[in-house]
């Protein structure tokens, strides 16, 4: 099952996604710029083999539901995204805010 829903944090619209797989679920919480994502996220795919995209993403891990998402620290983001000022350990929250 596939979930999308808008959500506003502080006045911004971002879409969420929920993806159910089996065993897993893959969450994203994305606007215009960027995205923060679950585990599944390669970042150093996107450093290295897609860096031409510049592509704005973070990551965290260990999150189940899309309110974990936002409250959970990144474990990593790409170089797009540190160039806006998001970084490792700043709340998923945080660094949408950084990309409106």
């Amino acid at each position: 099952m596939v979930t999308i829903e808008p959500i506003m944090i502080k006045g911004h619209f971002f879409t969420a996604i929920v993806v159910q797989l089996p065993k897993t679920t893959l969450l994203t919480v994305s606007n215009d710029t960027g995205y923060i994502m679950c585990g599944a996220l390669d970042i150093d795919l996107l450093n290295t083999r897609l860096a031409e995209r510049k592509i704005i993403a973070g990551r965290a891990v260990g999150v189940k539901t899309i309110d974990e998402l936002l409250t959970a620290p990144l474990e990593s983001v790409t170089f797009e995204a540190e160039q806006l000022g998001i970084s490792q350990g700043m709340s998923g929250m945080e660094a949408l805010l950084k990309m409106v």
